[in-house]
């Protein structure tokens, strides 16, 4: 099955020095529906090999590692391991071992390094650490020929194809779905549930207009907190990121249970909030938290099912019916686009934030 991205208006080319801002971002943010088809097309086969081979040595822990976008990314596959799994699951420390030189024993590990560009030295340095202590190790990149795949014992392509706007989004996106996939194959099976991704990504990034209604509330916005549950905490946590690097909003995202454990106290009429909410036990469990922010006056917006939309004062609808442990994979569409959309609204261009590489080496 193809599925054509949704392209958006035809602008001048990114390269002519004339684009307007955020041209770019957007032509990646509209490829995603193609990218998720081929990786369940092209990539799957491959990740379910990689999977079963794993799974025939039989790990009984799982550490991730990563940075940045790929971080949230490795969140959401702690929750696929220890839910889908049922096995222990962790995100490392890479200071532990590129800083104190630590020598942990790492036998019967499954250590997954995940980054869009496999170049970071302290990946490299930490997954070629983990290997030497004896335990499996997978990169999920989306470059076969850099140095983390090189160190790695297995390798993941998502085959996102370049992306040259400083925020990563078709990556993670494809980055959501590998992982998934990987999950998936480790307990013998084949992730049939991703197949309604890509028709649903496309629709879901043909509703712009509706988000570009919705980022007028946060043109001129001081700061943002975002929240949800479950699956959808990565989310969250991803669509901060987004914002805080294109708009410059300070953003912070907490699980609903983290909000309510002392920062709901600087929630009021004034403090726009953005409440994920999964559709399935996630959303159940964040119920209460919505009670709460709707209790303190807050700004709020909902990015979930419509019976939730309703009862908010803004919101995106999500689609129903789709498993909830592949909503993230669409959750975070909405929330590029608003990062852009705000962007833009603000005068900034999206596509070259400041400060910021598209390859950031830490050690």
């Amino acid at each position: 099955m193809s599925i054509p991205s949704a392209t958006p208006p035809a602008t001048p080319s990114a390269d002519a020095g004339s684009a307007r801002p955020g041209q770019i971002m957007a032509r990646e943010i509209a490829e995603q529906p193609a990218v998720l088809q081929r990786v369940l097309d092209e990539g799957a086969p491959h990740i379910l090999g990689v999977a079963r081979a794993i799974a025939a040595r039989g790990p009984r822990f799982v550490l991730l590692t990563a940075r940045g976008t790929s971080d949230n990314a490795a969140l959401y596959a702690k929750y696929l391991v220890e839910v889908v799994l049922g096995r222990p699951a962790g995100l490392t420390s890479m200071s532990t071992t590129t800083v104190y030189g630590a020598e942990p024993d790492l036998r019967d590990c499954l250590v997954i390094a995940v980054s869009q560009s496999g170049g970071s030295p302290d990946l490299v340095a930490s997954t070629r650490s983990a290997r030497e202590a004896g335990a499996i190790t997978l990169a999920v990149t989306n470059n076969a020929g850099s140095p983390l795949a090189a160190v790695s014992e297995y390798h993941i392509d998502v085959l996102a194809g370049p992306e040259k706007a400083l925020p990563a989004t078709k990556t993670y996106t494809a980055e959501l779905l590998s992982l998934y996939l990987l999950v998936e194959g480790l307990r013998g099976s084949d992730g049939g549930a991703a197949r309604v991704v890509p028709e649903l990504a496309s629709s879901l990034l043909a509703r712009r207009e509706e988000v570009r209604a919705l980022a007028e509330r946060y043109r001129f916005a001081q700061r943002l907190v975002l929240t949800s549950r479950g699956y959808g905490y990565p989310t969250a946590r991803e669509a901060a990121l987004k914002l805080m690097e294109t708009t410059y909003i300070p953003a912070l995202a907490f699980s609903g249970a983290d909000l309510l454990h002392g920062p709901l106290a600087m929630v009021d009429s004034a403090s726009p909030v953005i409440a994920v909410v999964p559709d399935g036990r996630g959303g159940d469990a964040l119920r209460p938290v919505l009670e709460r922010l709707r209790g303190q006056g807050a700004d709020l917006a909902v990015i979930g099912q419509r019976d939730q939309v309703d009862t908010a004062p803004a919101g995106f609808v999500l689609p129903g019916g789709v498993a909830e442990e592949v909503q993230p994979i669409l959750e975070i569409l909405p929330l590029q686009l608003l990062a852009h959309e705000v962007t833009v609204a603000r005068g900034q261009d999206p596509d070259a934030p400041r400060a910021l590489a598209k390859v950031t080496e830490t050690h």
